[in-house]
């Protein structure tokens, strides 16, 4: 009986070293999953950039992105809640914010790109070649048409938001509700008031708000690398166009904040980390600056100049 125990003991002992084997290899070797959640604007998803980004990443370090695309509002509460273990937003006044209240561990500028007005080609208000987004803001109010914002607390509908402040149109402050992943969150946001219901608040992501714009031949504000997407990069195409662009205020840079592990101490963050400081290499700036659609610039990497 002890040599039959023997010879089975030898061979299960190979059988139980596999097992263990294949049970480890989805773990990096601090003991961390592979598989690392971002929580991310929809302009990097949109505009097909993490299509190029995140394949790259994966191939060099074995480690897989789960995408959670969202306004950066949204995002940067799933970083808050812990949901996530690294941040890739654009609204840098809420994301120094988000490192100061220590729920960062640090932030990297990584791109930029900028916002432009876009609307229908007959442009109604009159703003075709305008630099002076609060300026346009106040021609397209004073022509009484549509306007189609994102209302969903993103970095888009934060600069929308500031562009109005900036036009000097009476404005009234509404409350509204949105719903994210089933729920019910709360959201105020100021509208023109002589625009009244012509102002179009959707609470949705930046695709919807430029097909919705084009449904309704109305203006919207986007960031440039979406809306060439939806242009230059669809069958589809858009029936919009660029009508006012150029102005330093609509400058749009992005950064990546992996979460911190001191307030949630659960994070991936050894894997958050690897993405975040790849993000700003030589070869993911590289794949930045090279990143065209139908040979129009999407995004300018900030880490690495020469990369452009």
């Amino acid at each position: 009986m002890d040599c039959k125990r023997t010879v089975l003991n030898k061979r299960m002992g190979p059988v139980i070293l596999i097992f263990l084997v294949l049970l480890l290899l989805p773990f990096t070797a601090k003991g961390e999953s592979k598989t690392i959640k971002m929580a991310t604007t929809t302009s990097t998803e949109n505009s097909g950039l993490l299509d190029v980004l995140l394949p790259e990443f994966t191939q060099k370090t074995g480690i897989a992105v789960k995408v959670f695309a969202k306004g950066t509002g949204a995002a940067i509460r799933d970083g808050m809640d812990g949901n996530v273990d690294v941040i890739f937003v654009h609204a840098k006044a809420r994301e120094e914010k988000f490192i100061a209240e220590a729920y960062g561990a640090y932030r990297l500028n990584v791109m930029h790109n900028d916002f432009v007005i876009v609307g229908p080609a007959g442009d109604p208000g009159k703003i075709e070649g305008m630099r002076d987004a609060a300026n346009a803001f106040r021609k397209i109010a004073a022509a009484k048409v549509k306007f189609i914002s994102r209302g969903d607390d993103s970095g888009t509908h934060i600069k929308e938001q500031a562009v109005w402040k900036a036009s000097k149109e009476a404005l009234k402050t509404e409350a509204t509700e949105i719903i994210k992943k089933g729920k019910k969150e709360a959201l105020s946001f100021v509208y023109p008031v002589g625009l009244g219901k012509r102002y179009i608040s959707i609470g949705q992501g930046m695709g919807k708000a430029l097909t919705f714009a084009e449904e309704k031949q109305a203006y919207t504000l986007t960031d440039r690398g979406t809306f060439l997407k939806y242009k230059y990069g669809r069958k589809l195409g858009l029936n919009l166009e660029i009508l006012c662009e150029g102005d330093p205020k609509l400058f749009n840079p992005y950064g990546v904040i992996p979460v911190s592990p001191k307030k949630h101490p659960h994070v991936k963050f050894a894997s958050a980390d690897r993405l975040a400081r790849w993000l700003v290499s030589a070869q993911a700036q590289a794949l930045i600056g090279q990143y065209k659609i139908a040979g129009r610039q999407a995004f300018f990497p900030d880490a690495v100049p020469v990369a452009e």
